[in-house]
């Protein structure tokens, strides 16, 4: 719609996850470097957190971009299942077959499979995402899965990204030698204010825009009203390109990005007041 206009090649801010977009920020550099030791030093379990929108969907797939040819990923992020049935989701996610006359079959039918791919030279590695829905039960699960190994070598390496419940969800006293598997761990925060201008300029120069399309000043309202969360930045960045595509502005100023935040005041579906605190929560899409 309106990339013609500022000349662009693609939207710079959408709202689906896309590693060539990535910014690598200070804590994101860190996030993605923790997560890659996890994967390629076999070092048991691996947590990433943070908030909603704030890239750890995004890391992942980068991650599962680069990795070696030696890896076998399995990517499991539906973690709404009904208790016990872990195990045959876990197959699922490697695309195996399974024995569903009972748990024992599956866990066997899962064993020869690690084993299979360790005979093969390959790392096993399990992706959870959205792992703050998992139980403490399908926790210690997982835990157990941990176990399995062969001589010195662990035969699966597990990692976990959630939400911040998830970390609350650790911190129960059931958990307590789950939590003592984890070798690598980070937490991703929203971005600093001074960051949102880097963050924002960055999309746009990978989108193939030759100018800095919005000033400072439009750049620190974003951060303001976003709490630095990326996908709310998105979504603002986004609605700003298209009040400027339809006022013909040839930059995103401050005055255009006030416009922008009053109308979703006035007339936006979650606004202030209305169940929602604060002005970053009408940019959540929640």
């Amino acid at each position: 719609m309106y990339e013609a206009h500022f000349r662009l090649r693609e939207k710079p801010f959408s709202m689906l996850p896309d590693p060539s977009f990535i910014f690598w920020g200070e804590r994101y550099s860190l996030a993605y470097t923790m997560l890659e030791y996890g994967v390629m030093h076999q070092a048991g379990f691996t947590v990433i957190t943070g908030e909603v929108g704030c890239g750890k969907t995004t890391l992942i797939r980068h991650l599962l971009a680069q990795v070696s040819d030696r890896l076998t990923i399995g990517l499991l992020s539906n973690t709404q299942f009904p208790p016990g049935e872990l195990m045959r989701w876990v197959l699922m996610a490697f695309d195996q077959n399974f024995d569903q006359s009972s748990n024992i079959g599956v866990f066997r039918d899962f064993q020869n499979f690690l084993i299979a791919q360790y005979a093969k030279g390959r790392q096993t590695v399990l992706i959870v995402d959205e792992a703050q829905n998992l139980s403490p039960q399908a926790l210690e699960e997982l835990r157990m899965l941990s176990n399995i190994n062969a001589d010195k070598d662990s035969l699966l390496q597990i990692v976990l990204a959630g939400q911040p419940e998830l970390r609350a969800t650790l911190q129960k006293p059931e958990l307590r030698q789950f939590v003592q598997r984890v070798a690598s761990e980070f937490h991703v925060d929203p971005l600093e204010p001074t960051d949102v201008h880097h963050y924002i300029s960055h999309r746009l120069q990978v989108a193939g825009c030759p100018i800095a399309l919005f000033s400072r000043k439009a750049s620190a309202l974003v951060a303001e009203a976003t709490g630095g969360v990326p996908r709310r930045i998105n979504l603002l960045c986004d609605t700003a390109l298209v009040y400027g595509f339809a006022k013909g502005a040839q930059y995103i100023s401050s005055k255009l990005l006030e416009s922008v935040l009053a109308d979703k005041q006035k007339f936006g579906v979650f606004r202030q007041g209305e169940g929602n605190a604060g002005s970053g929560a009408s940019l959540d899409g929640r």
